[in-house]
């Protein structure tokens, strides 16, 4: 697809579920747009929600005002979703008066209720964490990975990752002798840090989205792509339905385009919209700029100005033997 006018169709929803439309857009409240989608239609429903921190985009809310809203649309999502299908909710926690509340816990009630399994709470590691003079900064947030039931999508051989040790075989039993490992690869874990060797590693560490990340927009809380591509290339088959229902400048989407899915997102922000539409144009026209899968964090050598220290704290660092 290379017309824009072939990717954001102004026909109804059921209409466009019906036809080969790759991608909707909704431009206004996702509790409006929700109600439209047809049940059990939605193989995946990845999104980080609104954390209620008092953002431009946010009301700032009592946690358990919160906390009612967001299961009045979990309620929905449920709806939509396929009965093999998956919900990926990436949150962080909510700070008030200095109190840490972990949104993963207290959301974790609201999917149960609905008779949904906690498949894996995947821990995303990143490096430039919050500041913080009372507590320590945090640096990750969590992925709830939840199923409609116990028949869901799982293609564990699309994101195996190369063993530490192939040439391991049984020592024992009818296989002795034969290799232990699988030839594709091992199984990744559930703490993400984005490198190729980091699914070995239980950590999810994948670069969030600063100023000097590539897919860096206005967006104060933007997903980066590659977050979400893992999730895409495991719960889902190709041609399925994605929808991120708080997509802000799109990265869910261009993560299910890359590989081949249908993409549905709802941003109630025009700006962010625009930007989206923006991004995925660019993404079909090969000029969109991302930070490619599996791509190694860069680590300094210390002979870069920044990574060095201060002339100023020399003395103190030689106390502390720096």
């Amino acid at each position: 697809m290379s017309q824009m006018s072939l990717l954001f169709s102004t026909e109804s929803i059921e209409t466009n579920f019906k036809s080969d439309t790759p991608i909707i857009i909704f431009s206004g409240d996702v509790n409006d747009f929700v109600t439209q989608i047809p049940d059990n239609s939605v193989a995946l429903i990845v999104t980080s929600p609104p954390y209620n921190l008092g953002k431009a985009y946010e009301n700032r809310l009592s946690i358990d005002q919160y906390l009612k809203i967001q299961s009045q649309l979990i309620s929905q999502l449920h709806r939509i979703l396929r009965e093999d299908g998956s919900i990926c909710w990436q949150v962080g926690n909510f700070i008030a008066d200095g109190e840490v509340y972990p949104l993963d816990v207290l959301y974790y009630p609201i999917f149960k209720e609905l008779g949904m399994k906690l498949r894996n709470r995947i821990v995303w590691k990143f490096g430039h964490g919050l500041h913080a003079s009372k507590r320590f900064s945090g640096r990750y947030e969590t992925i709830l990975w939840f199923t409609k039931s116990d028949n869901y999508i799982f293609n564990l051989d699309a994101v195996r990752v190369p063993a530490k040790y192939p040439g391991k075989r049984h020592f024992k039993g009818p296989n002795k002798g034969k290799p232990s490992g699988n030839p594709l690869g091992k199984n990744p874990s559930d703490v993400w840090e984005i490198l190729v060797q980091d699914w070995e590693e239980l950590v999810w560490e994948i670069p969030n989205v600063k100023s000097n990340h590539p897919e860096k927009t206005i967006h104060p809380c933007q997903f980066p792509i590659e977050l979400v591509e893992r999730c895409v290339l495991a719960l889902t088959n190709q041609d399925d339905w994605v929808f991120d229902p708080y997509m802000g400048v799109g990265s869910a989407l261009i993560a299910a385009l890359m590989h081949d899915r249908r993409a549905m997102g709802c941003e109630r922000e025009t700006t962010y919209v625009e930007i989206a539409r923006q991004r995925i144009q660019a993404y079909y026209n090969g000029t969109l700029r991302y930070r490619p899968m599996g791509k190694p964090i860069y680590q300094p050598t210390g002979k870069e100005k920044v990574s060095q220290i201060p002339e100023e704290w020399k003395e103190s660092s030689q106390v502390f033997g720096v």
